[in-house]
């Protein structure tokens, strides 16, 4: 175990090195700065988007523009925004957070471009059903050439939606929260049984397919944001005079870097934060990887300029919110200081302290933030094996899939997060290149969209 450890860390700090910085980050800020700084500038028109102003049942696609944002947000805000959140503290300390809202804050850019171009570029699959994604993007907009691209997206795809992390954090939540507290051994027979439970949970959703999937998350999604908004502000009451005094350390030690472990990147130890931040920024909101248009490629439109703009409100809610509120419960209450806990066990920490009873209440949060994780990658995975091998053999995944879950359950957290990490980075690699390139395409279609709503 120690050396599969060693091994998925090393994978992970090659595939996060220097050139996937720049074009995560460099390949944002082009984007933002091409469109004028569009999400900015259409934030409100957005939201009249998702409110389903402009929906049109004749439209192509499946699911409506908020079914298909809460079926991406379902896969985003989960174990990145609680254990992710608090992994980043414990190493990179307050500092990490800045990284992060700048990591969203870009990606929301990020994710407007490659959202529309999954509409844009819809292809068919082996069934001839209409499909989105970056795989599709690249085939039908870059052309044969560039179907090495899609190629590797689909392979990283099949392994990046693999939901090893939300399963791994799962069972840390349920073994420090309600077993190991009321007396319970956990051993290898209590987490394969956690594990034999969530496959049959999973089970159960990931065969009914997308509209299935969507309209779960629809109905979880927003009662699980209201709910761990309403714990964390309860916190933050209780500890509101702290709360000034850590907003400002997230700015001041953003630049400092007092609080990291292990060897300096490039730059000394402001190189290792920003990477820490913009890592775990990409873990929680997915900017720039490609899962998040595989879902918004499959909404109910003809517009894609208006698919973009209600993509690139899950940055704003996932990390600039939900990461936020994660962030400032653990710093107010003192338990990054205190306690050696680390992933979702720092969180619970933080809940405990904080209120009688506090780590149940964020069992249930953790438990519902998994669970809508667990349907929403399932579907990523069978899109990115139908490409590869066609409609007909898409299934053969959840049997991956469910493998997955039992090995994640046995396994360290350290292994998982960093295997994740790596392959979040290869897949952002040919998801980032082909959205630079196809970039200005998007832009003559928001001019065009303009147009037509001027009109």
């Amino acid at each position: 175990m120690e050396q599969l450890n060693l091994l998925s860390e090393k994978f992970s700090s090659l595939a996060w090195g220097i050139p996937l910085l720049i074009l995560l980050i460099g390949g944002g800020l082009y984007l933002l700065i091409l469109s004028r700084f569009l999400p900015f500038r259409f934030f409100g028109h957005a939201i009249q988007v998702l409110r389903g102003r402009y929906d049109n049942p004749e439209d192509s696609g499946e699911i409506s523009h908020f079914k298909a944002l809460t079926t991406a947000l379902s896969s985003t805000i989960g174990m990145g925004n609680i254990a992710g959140v608090a992994l980043a503290i414990s190493i990179g300390g307050p500092g990490a957070m800045f990284w992060m809202w700048i990591s969203a804050i870009i990606g929301m850019s990020t994710k407007f471009f490659t959202s529309t171009l999954a509409i844009m570029y819809r292809g068919k699959d082996s069934n001839g059903d209409l499909q989105g994604g970056p795989m599709y993007f690249i085939r039908e907009g870059l052309g044969k050439n560039w179907q090495f691209l899609a190629v590797m997206f689909s392979i990283f795809g099949m392994l990046g939606a693999l939901p090893v992390v939300n399963v791994n954090q799962l069972k840390q939540a349920i073994n420090d929260i309600i077993l190991i507290p009321n007396g319970v051994e956990v051993t290898l027979s209590s987490n394969l049984m956690i594990a034999a439970i969530l496959v049959i949970l999973t089970s159960v959703v990931i065969l009914g397919g997308l509209k299935r999937i969507s309209t779960i998350a629809s109905k979880m999604v927003p009662s699980m944001v209201l709910l761990y908004f309403a714990l964390v502000v309860i916190i933050l009451i209780i500890n509101r005079t702290e709360v000034p005094k850590y907003v400002l350390l997230i700015f001041t030690d953003a630049f400092e870097a007092n609080y990291i472990n292990g060897d300096a990147v490039f730059g000394g130890t402001l190189g290792a934060l920003l990477i820490l931040g913009i890592k775990r920024g990409a873990f929680s909101n997915e900017a720039g990887i490609g899962t998040a248009p595989m879902a918004h490629g499959a909404a109910k439109t003809n517009e894609p300029v208006r698919e973009g703009l209600v993509a690139m409100l899950g940055p704003v809610i996932d990390t600039l919110i939900v990461c936020t509120l994660t962030a400032l419960a653990i710093l107010v209450t003192g338990v990054w200081q205190t306690t050696n806990d680390n992933g979702v066990s720092l969180t619970a920490s933080a809940f405990q302290d904080a209120m009688p009873y506090g780590q149940y209440l964020l069992m249930i949060c953790v438990f519902i933030f998994s669970m809508s994780s667990l349907f929403s990658y399932a579907y990523y995975g069978t899109k990115c094996m139908s490409f590869l091998i066609g409609a007909d053999k898409k299934h053969c995944y959840n049997y991956l899939y469910i493998l997955s879950i039992i090995l994640a359950a046995t396994t360290s957290f350290s292994t998982m997060i960093n295997f994740i990490d790596g392959i979040f980075a290869l897949m952002a690699i040919p998801t980032m290149l082909s959205t630079i390139i196809l970039a200005p395409k998007v832009v003559k279609e928001i001019k065009a969209y303009r147009k037509r709503m001027r009109s």
